[in-house]
């Protein structure tokens, strides 16, 4: 008879068994901001839409009661909002590179993945804009 060779191993209760990969979507926010490069840009503000994916990783699930357990989309929307009041980007590309920069703060967030269009600049063209994605190196 073949004596059994299992072992009984004991979990870590304080180790964490899971990683979260979670994404954050925003699509189709349309914020009126002044953007171009162009003097007649500059004159009045253009709708412009955003769309992001904002991806980050956890070792625990969220917990229902603290909204710190999240990355919150609704944070986001403020953070872009308050980077367009008042102020005029001659580029999107600057546009972007701002909010990457404020989002990225959130040491959890790992990649962004962000398009910006421009709705009403082109007649011929349903919109026209850039779409980039930058990824925290972990060197």
């Amino acid at each position: 008879m073949k004596k059994n060779n299992f072992k009984i191993i004991k979990i870590d209760n304080n180790k964490t068994l899971f990683n979260y990969e979670k994404k954050v979507l925003i699509k189709d926010l349309i914020l009126n901001l002044k953007l171009g490069y162009f003097d007649f840009e500059k004159e009045k503000s253009q709708k412009v839409k955003f769309n992001l994916d904002v991806n980050y990783e956890d070792k625990k699930p969220s917990n229902d009661k603290d909204i710190k357990s999240i990355v919150n989309y609704s944070k986001i929307v403020r953070l872009i909002k308050k980077l367009v009041k008042n102020r005029h980007y001659n580029f999107l590309e600057t546009l972007a590179e701002d909010v990457f920069d404020e989002l990225f703060k959130d040491q959890r967030i790992d990649k962004i993945s962000l398009q910006i269009e421009k709705l009403e600049i082109m007649k011929d063209c349903s919109s026209v804009g850039i779409q980039i994605s930058k990824k925290r190196s972990h060197d």
